[in-house]
């Protein structure tokens, strides 16, 4: 199975540490989307089995750059996984908006990954941020143990 994990990490590598963790378990291809080609990715994107999405959660969905990215793939039949980390709030509760554009695009979710990260936005910055020290071991043993189910 080939597989890759494209990922978006901004503020503190919150996301960039469980990519990591998910790429390994996967032995995936890690693609860090602030860092790449957005054309050749997009070539390269059916070559895959497997696809991960991933990246911190602002405003309550992934981030834009990950969700207008996903808007400009071709319809592929492929299987795909969400990820991601955020401040607070349930499980996966943000993953509706990336999930209904996978879908649209063909995607067959396969599973869903999110985990707590260190969140220093806005007024929060004020008090030192939550979450500090997130994602934490705990954490990335929960993004392996999630990787390996998806084999």
């Amino acid at each position: 199975m080939k597989a890759a994990v494209i990922y978006i990490s901004i503020h503190h590598g919150n996301t960039k540490k469980v990519a990591e963790v998910i790429a390994k378990a996967l032995k995936a291809k890690l693609i860090d989307l602030a860092r790449i080609n957005q054309e050749d990715l997009l070539k390269e994107v059916p070559k895959y089995d497997l696809i991960g999405f991933g990246s911190g959660i602002y405003a309550w969905q992934h981030h834009l750059k990950l969700l207008k990215f996903v808007d400009s793939l071709p319809n592929i039949n492929k299987k795909a996984f969400i990820f991601s980390t955020k401040g607070a709030g349930p499980r996966a509760s943000y993953h509706g908006a990336l999930r209904k554009r996978l879908l649209a695009k063909g995607l067959k979710i396969v599973g869903e990954f999110s985990c707590k990260g260190w969140d220093t936005f806005a007024l929060l910055s004020l008090i030192g941020g939550i979450n500090k020290g997130h994602p934490n071991k705990e954490d990335l043993v929960g993004a392996e143990q999630f990787a390996k189910s998806l084999k």
